[in-house]
């Protein structure tokens, strides 16, 4: 049976999957707290909205996008924090995947409504 942590992370997966898939920067960024952390596929680590939607604006214009999620587990911290965790795959050019990385999330109530507060993928690879 799901929990509340669970619908809560499964109602941002299924708006950030759809936006993901138009790459649409400005809904995209909406998602996120205005004082968001991200660390994406590159290097750089992007801060608030503005720094999401920089970061959503630079990605290839690829033909048809899509994310799948899977794995994923969540926690609930306290009644305005989540933690998630989790594959995300990415199919950029045909239905192979191109990309899986793993995927945290914090997402907190901000303003009335859940937005994520801090994004990180890493490699699935071991570094170590």
């Amino acid at each position: 049976m799901a929990s509340e942590s669970d619908d809560i992370a499964s109602g941002i997966i299924a708006k950030w999957s759809a936006r993901f898939s138009k790459l649409d920067a400005d809904a995209l960024a909406a998602l996120y707290s205005r004082s968001a952390f991200f660390f994406g596929s590159n290097p750089k680590l992007y801060r608030g909205r503005d720094g999401v939607k920089a970061y959503f604006s630079g990605l290839p214009r690829w033909d048809a996008p899509r994310v799948q999620f899977s794995e994923v587990r969540t926690e609930r911290v306290n009644v305005d924090l989540v933690n998630m965790a989790g594959v995300a795959s990415f199919f950029l050019d045909g239905d192979a995947p191109s990309l899986a990385v793993k995927i945290t999330w914090v997402i907190v109530r901000e303003d009335g409504d859940w937005k994520i507060v801090c994004h990180h993928v890493s490699s699935q690879t071991p570094l170590i």
